[in-house]
């Protein structure tokens, strides 16, 4: 392992301490540059740290180095820690390279400088006030305090130098300056500062622009304005409401429906428009030779769906395309082993996937296919146009043909052991393990996984896309050169996007072959190669564009316009390579004005249980299996965008299903909404009260609009995950505002307390109705029963930056029923078992059996504590959630067995529970 920090690198300090700090600390080679050329940095980041791990891989991310050093100490990443470090990304950052600049090049220290930082210090300090833990993320130092320390450190120093109000914020930067890792790395400083110095002189940073987030504008357009408020993670407390907040929260409420933007008419088809905000969305293509699980629907379709649908509620010219990927050697063997022509595979399956994105509530434009005419002429014009500028290579390649099939074996019907990592089931373009993209005949211990034979290596003519020529090639719009449209578009690529390209880009750009020996695909028009067809990753992409030209003949003013049209691809991370270099090089080097791509959206895998989904295995729910639970679409939806493996990769699991059910939205969501509409039809006749609006009652209001404001910033950067969240907490202000107030017995009391139950209840239905305009993308036929329930007219359906007055006083309510149904833990343990495979004769880990392991056994202590742990915060979840007693009992009966398993391999005496005494 060698830690590479060059000369001037910004982020050397918290790296340096995170490496003083693992088990086994790392000697940095300091001073150093990196041996190879990494990926196109972003602006003002040419110097970059390296750490390169035994493996081969390169992390080159100073966060994501700190937290590799931390999980060395075998501490794991919390959504606080993850929530820290990502502000401590793009918020504390800027504001620290702007104060350094101020400091060491202009020489404006003091006051001047600390300005920059002070709104982060302030929520620096209310975050550890109010959290009444020492450290960032709990009573102990955490990868949060080191990375955010490491920014602060060069331009505070020491504790003095924070302001003399901020006292807990200076006892926090004492102690962790005072922790040994901290203070080796910071006898660096003087050094490191002096290199700083160098570098922010030759790369002067901008000085941190407000954020913006939506605003109402004059005419209800929703335009943008400056964010006052200092981030907040999710777990902290809120922080203090300002007078200004209150005042521009009451304005933007007494505006009512004209404060929301006119709703958008539906065109067809969806073009461009001059003018205006073009947003054309893809999702990565699913093959038509399977059925898509859960883990395949979060990572494309329906992360895709939810921004797809608060693209068009913003009033965004939108469109969403996506179709099943129909070509290759997977669709030949799955028709051949069906029986069928590949033409009746293709058309069977992809009515299957429709019917599944139908029934999952996804509303594509148009999902198309890629066995059309258009896909044909299309793929075959980009190929003809590279062949005549010199981008494609005609050379020998070696692959492995089965002789026992009789054929040559596509790489994904390839398996064997990886040559990086040693992983045995690594597949033939690519390891699952490490991610390392392969050569098939690289692989040790090949086998035909059609057959399990033997394949030998037979070499064969192929034609190849020169990819280091074509980076090089000078297309004006976009500065010439492959490295500068990255530059030009890094910054809006998700993190692991980024990260995939750069190792990818750091092997360095090889010619990539473009066609394959089969049948079924795009046939190659060139004389020589018209026995071949076109290799899947250079063909499936341009599905995209067919699809689009299945839709309208005027594809090309999405598809050929990148000064008007902004262009999202959502998918998961395996596919990210072929989305960031090699698609896009295809289309620099036709040469045709194309549009690329802007947003680059990958996600984590989302496995399930503690293993992998398998069709063959019976694990995991699969699309055509999931309306036959009895559990509706959209509670699917929430869950799997709950848990969206956004930043890491997470687990489906049956029980947190029914906890985040039965918690959050039947307990939070569900309960506030009904509640909100039972008590207008129940107190005053179907119809919203007069409300005479207090301070608290201004101070929700408030509240809700910031919410909702931090909703769009999170919207606007596809942080789906954490912008469902706002939309929870929402409800939960909704719910607190009910309980203190209690208009079910003002209702009963004088005049004034009549009043007052009228007021709350107008407010609350009002908030009912912004949630429901909140929850469209994520939950559609939720959003359209609240619509129902409240009559909210579709004029006032649309999506505003803040909480307003839709639904004035006299305004009628119909019929208001329960949106969701709580599930049993019967019902959920059925379907556990159903889906389990071989998974479900695993005994769950909280009852695990007796071992005769003796008394004193590290391991088993070490497993049986980490168990007691985790069933004791199933046990607090559940009792958070209020549910029922006998469900609580179950597991406080479990965790306790688990306690007296731990007592005797301890060997202590267990305790035995005592039982209640009435008095």
């Amino acid at each position: 392992m060698r830690l590479r920090v060059p000369p001037g690198a910004p982020a050397a300090l918290k790296v340096l301490a995170a490496a003083a700090a693992a088990p086994a600390p790392v000697p940095p080679l300091l001073g150093v540059p990196a041996e190879r050329p990494s990926a196109p940095p972003g602006p003002g980041q040419e110097q970059q740290l390296q750490l390169e791990l035994d493996s081969g891989t390169v992390l080159f991310s100073a966060n994501a180095i700190c937290q590799y050093f931390y999980l060395c100490r075998g501490e794991e990443p919390t959504d606080l820690t993850t929530q820290w470090l990502e502000w401590e990304a793009t918020e504390l950052q800027p504001a620290v390279a702007a104060a350094l600049y101020l400091r060491l090049v202009q020489g404006r220290a003091g006051p001047e400088a600390l300005g920059v930082l002070r709104p982060l210090l302030t929520h620096l300090e209310q975050h550890l006030a109010r959290s009444g833990t020492s450290h960032l993320a709990g009573d102990a130092a955490s990868v949060a305090d080191v990375v955010v320390w490491g920014s602060l450190f060069p331009v505070l120093q020491d504790e003095t130098s924070v302001p003399s109000e901020l006292q807990v914020l200076r006892s926090w930067f004492s102690a962790v300056s005072a922790w040994e890792p901290c203070r080796a790395a910071a006898a660096l400083l003087p050094e490191a500062l002096r290199e700083l110095q160098t570098h922010l002189a030759q790369r002067p940073p901008a000085l941190p622009a407000p954020k913006h987030l939506p605003q109402v504008c004059p005419g209800g357009q929703v335009g943008t304005a400056p964010l006052t408020q200092s981030p907040q993670d999710e777990e902290s407390p809120e922080r203090a409401l300002s007078d200004a907040d209150i005042a521009a929260a009451a304005e933007l409420w007494a505006r009512g429906p004209a404060a929301l933007p006119p709703p958008r008419q539906p065109a067809t088809p969806v073009l461009p428009v001059e003018g205006e905000r073009n947003v054309l969305i893809t999702s990565a293509l699913p093959y038509v030779n399977n059925v898509p699980h859960l883990g395949n629907i979060i990572g494309c379709v329906l992360s895709a769906d939810t921004f797809a649908r608060y693209s068009r509620l913003r009033g965004w010219n939108t469109l969403f395309v996506c179709g099943t990927d129909e070509y290759g050697t997977a669709t030949e063997t799955r028709a051949l082993q069906e029986g069928l022509s590949p033409r009746q595979l293709c058309d069977r399956y992809h009515a299957l996937h429709a019917d599944v994105y139908t029934w999952f509530r996804i509303a594509f434009d148009h999902f198309g296919r890629t066995t059309t005419p258009q896909q044909t002429r299309i793929a075959q014009d980009i190929f003809q146009r590279l062949l005549a500028r010199g981008f494609l290579l005609q050379d020998t390649l070696e692959q492995l043909r089965c002789e026992r099939c009789g054929r040559y074996l596509a790489d994904r019907f390839v398996e064997g052991t990886c040559p990086s990592c040693g992983y045995a089931e690594a597949r033939g373009d690519q390891c699952d393990k490490c991610g390392k993209l392969i050569n098939a005949v690289e692989l040790q211990n090949p086998q035909c996984k059609l057959c399990r034979g033997t394949p030998v290596v037979t070499p064969t003519q192929h034609l190849f896309l020169d990819l280091p020529k074509v980076s090089h090639l000078r297309v004006p719009q976009l500065e010439g050169r492959l490295q500068a449209w990255l530059e030009h578009t890094w910054d809006t690529w998700t993190a692991n996007a980024r990260h995939i390209t750069r190792t990818w880009l750091r092997d360095g750009l090889r010619p990539r072959c473009i066609t394959r020996d089969l049948t079924w695909g795009t046939p190659v028009p060139l004389d020589g190669f018209r026995d071949k067809v076109f290799y899947v990753w250079f063909d499936a992409p341009i599905g995209y564009l067919s699809i689009t030209a299945t839709y309208t003949e005027q594809w090309e003013r999405w598809w050929k316009n990148p000064q008007q049209v902004e262009l999202y691809n959502f998918m998961a991370k395996d596919n990210v390579p072929f989305h960031s270099v090699v698609f896009p090089c295809s289309l620099l080097g036709a040469e045709d004005n194309y549009t690329l791509v802007n947003h680059l959206i990958a996600t984590e895998y989302l496995n399930y249980e503690d293993g992998k989904f398998s069709k063959s295995r019976g694990v995991g729910v699969f699309g055509d299996m999931a309306k036959d639970t009895g559990i509706p679409a959209d509670v699917w939806r929430f869950y799997l965008l709950y848990l969206r493996p956004e930043g890491q990769d997470s687990a489906f699991s049956w029980s947190d299903l029914m906890l985040k059910n039965n918690s959050e939205l039947l307990n939070n969501l569900g309960n506030f909404i009904n509640r909100a509409g039972m008590f207008v039809c129940k107190f005053f006749g179907g119809a919203v009260p007069a409300m005479a609006l207090t301070a608290e009652d201004r101070r929700l209001l408030a509240r809700v609009t910031l919410e909702m404001r931090q909703y769009h910033q999170l919207m606007e950067r596809v942080h789906l995950r954490d912008a469902l969240r706002c939309v929870l907490s929402i409800s939960r202000h909704g719910n607190q505002y009910i309980q203190v107030n209690e208009p079910w017995k003002r209702i009963k009391g004088d005049q004034g307390d009549r009043q007052r139950a009228g007021t709350v209840t107008g407010v609350a239905v009002n908030v009912a109705a912004a949630l429901a305009a909140l929850l469209q993308p994520f939950v559609p036929g939720v959003s359209e029963a609240i619509q129902a329930q409240l009559r909210i007219p579709p004029e006032r359906c649309g999506l505003g930056a803040g909480l307003t007055c839709t639904l004035p006083a006299g305004h009628r309510v119909g019929t208001v029923s329960p949106l969701f149904q709580k599930l049993e833990p019967e019902q959920v343990e059925a379907l556990r078992q159903r889906f389990g495979g071989g998974q479900a004769k695993q005994p769950p880990p909280a009852s695990a059996p007796h071992t005769s392991a003796a008394p004193g056994d590290p391991k088993l202590i070490q497993e049986l504590t980490e168990q007691v742990a985790k069933q004791g915060n199933l046990v607090r979840q559940l009792k958070a959630a209020q549910v029922e007693k006998a469900q609580v009992d179950a597991q406080v009966a479990k965790l306790l067995e688990l306690k007296q398993q731990l007592a005797l391999a301890e060997g202590r005496s267990p305790e035995v529970p005592k039982g209640k005494r009435k008095k």
